[in-house]
């Protein structure tokens, strides 16, 4: 059976606050529906500083959507890891996985956006650095034995419920990424379809003496909406898709590689695209893809609309699956 996921970011531009409480609740809402249909994933993410609200705090949205569920795992993908303090994310990482019981994914990549470590006051050019030290810690801090940090003897607790610790991979789409995973003895989530990395993530396995696997996108990994009228839903709603692209595609400069990249300026060019793609129940199960990404209420996309795409897809598409 493909994996399945529903994905939340909680874009919504120029919205008042309690709109986007009534987002976050729907997203809740829409997180628990999906548990109880089999969806195996939340997937969420972490932007800081945008102007269409995209979430900031995806380990405090983690904490809710584990609190409404029952056995849905959360991949946060990815958390900017210099811009944490390691014993910090060490402690949040925790309580979160023995809150779970062991559903916590974390993808720990870098970044790609300068502003953001503006914002926090984070030296852009130690990003690697820095990065080194956040996953050694967070290593070290989950044994719940003393080490050393930053000169000072250390010991944090309570120790996770997942042994050895928390399922963590290093994302990314450079060679350094891939290095750094490998060193580390850790997973490696290129951020595409990336044969050649992940084969060079091999060879480093080798070099290191470490021992990794890798969770790398399929080739085609689209962000889905069911709609029993495509070419309407389309009229009415690729706005909202379209944002969502364009915004990602301003942040990111041309040698970043992303399943999710977007190269459109107009719906037309999006829909024709592939990268976004609204689709009938029937449509989706002849899709046959590995990967079935639900993204409800992609751009500000309304509630309701955002609703009736997850209903379609656990109603209609699921029982064709074996969900």
């Amino acid at each position: 059976m493909p994996v399945t996921v529903v994905r939340f970011n909680l874009v919504a531009p120029g919205a008042a606050p309690a709109s986007l409480a009534a987002r976050y609740r729907a997203a809740l809402e829409m997180a628990a529906y999906a548990d109880e249909h089999g969806i195996t994933t939340v997937q969420t993410e972490e932007h800081h500083g945008a102007d269409n609200n995209w979430l900031p705090s995806p380990f405090a949205f983690a904490g809710a959507v584990f609190g409404a569920t029952r056995n849905i795992a959360v991949t946060v993908s990815a958390v900017i890891g210099p811009l944490h303090d390691p014993l910090r994310l060490a402690e949040e990482i925790a309580v979160l996985d023995l809150l779970s019981g062991g559903r916590l994914v974390t993808v720990a990549g870098i970044g790609y956006r300068p502003e953001e470590y503006a914002l926090f006051d984070v030296d852009w050019k130690r990003r690697g650095r820095l990065q080194d030290e956040l996953l050694e810690t967070l290593l070290k801090a989950w044994t719940g034995e003393e080490f050393t940090y930053r000169g000072r003897t250390v010991r944090l607790t309570p120790r996770p419920y997942t042994d050895p610790h928390p399922l963590l991979l290093v994302g990314g789409s450079s060679k350094a990424a891939a290095r750094r995973a490998a060193r580390l003895g850790l997973p490696f989530f290129p951020s595409a379809h990336l044969p050649e990395l992940e084969a060079y993530y091999k060879e480093q396995l080798t070099v290191f003496g470490t021992e990794g696997w890798t969770m790398m996108p399929a080739a085609e990994t689209p962000l889905l909406h069911l709609a029993e009228d495509p070419d309407r839903a389309w009229s009415e709603y690729g706005g909202h898709f379209l944002h969502e692209a364009r915004t990602y595609a301003s942040w990111q400069s041309g040698d970043i590689r992303s399943a999710v990249r977007s190269a459109a300026t107009t719906v037309e060019e999006l829909r024709a695209e592939g990268v976004y793609r609204i689709l009938t129940p029937e449509q989706c199960v002849a899709q046959g893809l590995d990967s079935l990404v639900l993204h409800p209420l992609a751009g500000g996309m309304p509630v309701e609309e955002g609703w009736r795409s997850l209903r379609l897809f656990a109603e209609r598409v699921l029982p064709e699956l074996g969900g």
